[in-house]
Order: C-alpha cells, then structure tokens, then sequence
C-alpha cells in the first residue's frame, strides 16, 4: 500500500510503502533502490519504506514495474 501522509510530521509529505511481502535484506534492497528512482531521501524501518516528499505517482510505478501489487490509499 503507498500512502501519502503529512500528519504529524511538522507538514512535511512523505510516502509510506506498507504491508510489504518479503524479507528484511529486499525491503532495504527495495528502499534504496525506490530512494535512488525517485531522487529523494528517505528511511527503512518498522517494515515500512519512508520516502520523503509527494512521489506516490513515481513510486507506484516503479513497484508495478517490477512486479508488485500496489494499492494507493488516502489523500
């Protein structure tokens, strides 16, 4: 799922990729390398990749490129 949220983060957007399906060494290869596509930062943690800024578009289509189901949700 790739969520667009801004609340509670001092109004700053960010893109959470949750529920992902697999282990913790490919959610961080998947990280970097969303990170590196998207041209922004970002963090891995608590089974979720952290995207900094408004780049749901971008990294949805990055994911359905390479074969993941994604499902947009919210905003």
């Amino acid at each position: 799922e790739a969520h667009f949220e801004k609340k509670g983060r001092s109004g700053k957007q960010v893109v959470v990729i949750r529920h992902f399906q697999g282990s913790e060494e490919a959610l961080q290869a998947l990280g970097a390398a969303l990170k590196k596509h998207c041209g922004v930062g970002g963090s891995v943690k608590d089974q979720e990749v952290i995207l900094q800024g408004n780049v749901r578009d971008k990294a949805m289509a990055y994911l359905t490129q390479k074969g993941y189901k994604v499902v947009r949700v919210g905003g």
